[in-house]
């Protein structure tokens, strides 16, 4: 037995891997079956088992194929699937491709239709609340659609027709193929940020589902949702409805009738003018009857055919208060002429200049008085002087030597005593004009007596 007979795992299932590619059996395999376990996965490819009542297959969708897919796949959807059946080798399981899938009884677009809109309205894009109303006399009008298209020319002649005073801003885009979505988005965009838009038409005229489908996508209906211009929706025709109409502020059935949605008609309005000037006129003449009605009560009324009885009170009364404020006056003006005498007295009492002339005569009366008294003083002193002087000079001794008298001293005093002298001593002689010295040679008494 020449070497070993056994294979490897790898070896064997790439065998098995290798039959099943050659065989044309297993090419462009069509299929049904219901999904399960279906995951997405982050990048984009789809794993899922497709089953029937009695076996199940692994399948995957790659990213290339997903893409191209109308509506999301769901556990317990019946699908219709075309692939190819080959082997994985990590797993060795056989696993089926899928190249298109499509859902088993009803159309793809239909199934993703319905989808989007449950989606959309579970996150309230289509609430009421988010409704905004259309302006009554827009001025600018953007419409997104296709350039060369027969509802951009059924919009424009219908507001010319209603509205000429409005301008229309077109915003051109695809709208159907495989680019119209990202088109039509972008049209959205550049007419919100246009900034004078007062409102937006969005849409196209008739065609099949397919052709209506870019107004379907979720792009689109998320551009809608966030433009800032109220938005009417107009695809294609009455019975066309598309997930644009449910998130646009208002659907019209055609792009005619969003023109006439989006502007008033000019008939009504002239209509509507000249109901509310015939109305202003009536109001107008009934106001000035009531009026007229009511001058003539007034100019017949008794205050207006006698008007000085109704000023006359008040006359009266102006002349009492006239009276009041003129006595008022009196009074307060002598109040105050006599407030004004008696604080001058009491200003002019307390004047510095009055108590400095008052000082003065005190001065001067005290200065008499007193020039008075030194000059009596004066005179009863000099008068008494001089009757000292006469005395002194009647009880000078010089004086009664001038009639012959003379004053003996005997050592530097008087002898007024013949008793004091001595016989022999000297004496001194003073005399009216001098002194002489002598010496006693005798002394007599009054008596004869001799010593």
């Amino acid at each position: 037995m020449a070497g070993d007979p056994h294979l490897s795992v790898q070896a064997l299932t790439k065998y098995i891997k290798r039959k099943f590619d050659a065989d044309p059996h297993l090419r462009n395999v069509f299929v049904k079956g219901e999904l399960s376990n279906v995951k997405s996965h982050p990048s984009g490819h789809i794993y899922f088992t497709l089953k029937d009542e009695k076996s199940r297959i692994q399948s995957a969708m790659f990213r290339s194929s997903a893409s191209s897919l109308k509506f999301k796949p769901e556990n317990g959807m019946n699908v219709l699937i075309t692939g190819d059946v080959t082997v994985f080798e990590t797993s060795g399981n056989y696993q089926l491709y899928a190249q298109s899938m499509q859902p088993d009884g009803i159309g793809a677009l239909y199934l993703a239709f319905e989808q989007l809109k449950e989606s959309l309205g579970k996150e309230g894009l289509f609430d009421t609340r988010w409704k905004r109303p259309l302006p009554s006399f827009p001025t600018k009008i953007g419409v997104v659609t296709a350039q060369s298209g027969a509802a951009i020319q059924d919009i424009c002649s219908t507001i010319e027709r209603r509205y000429p005073l409005a301008e229309i801003i077109l915003f051109p885009a695809i709208v159907q193929g495989p680019q119209a979505a990202p088109s039509i988005v972008k049209s959205i965009e550049q007419a919100d940020t246009y900034g004078t838009i007062d409102v937006l038409i969005v849409g196209r005229g008739g065609g099949s589902i397919e052709d209506l489908w870019a107004f379907n996508e979720e792009s689109v209906a998320r551009a809608i949702f966030s433009c800032k211009i109220p938005v009417i929706s107009a695809v294609g025709h009455e019975t066309d409805t598309t997930i644009a109409d449910f998130v646009s502020d208002r659907r019209a059935p055609t792009p005619t009738a969003a023109a006439e949605m989006a502007v008033p008609a000019r008939d009504e309005l002239f209509e509507r003018l000249l109901d509310r000037k015939r109305v202003i006129y009536n109001a107008l003449s009934n106001q000035i009857k009531n009026e007229r009605k009511r001058l003539t009560s007034l100019q017949t009324s008794y205050p207006l055919q006698f008007p000085e009885r109704l000023y006359r009170p008040f006359t009266e009364r102006l002349i009492g208060l006239e009276g009041r404020l003129f006595r008022s006056g009196q009074d307060i003006t002598g109040y105050r002429l006599s407030q004004h005498q008696r604080l001058n007295s009491l200003l002019a009492s307390f004047s510095p200049e009055q108590r400095i002339k008052e000082g003065h005569r005190n001065v001067a009366a005290l200065t008499d008085r007193l020039t008075r008294g030194v000059h009596q003083d004066v005179r009863m002193r000099s008068d008494r002087f001089h009757a000292s002087v006469r005395m002194l000079k009647a009880l000078n001794p010089l004086t009664i030597m001038e009639r012959g008298y003379s004053i003996v001293y005997q050592n530097d005093e008087v002898a007024n005593s013949a008793k004091a002298l001595e016989v022999g001593g000297n004496i001194q002689i003073r005399l009216q004009d001098g002194v002489a010295e002598a010496t006693v040679q005798t002394i007599t008494m009054n008596a004869g007596e001799e010593i």
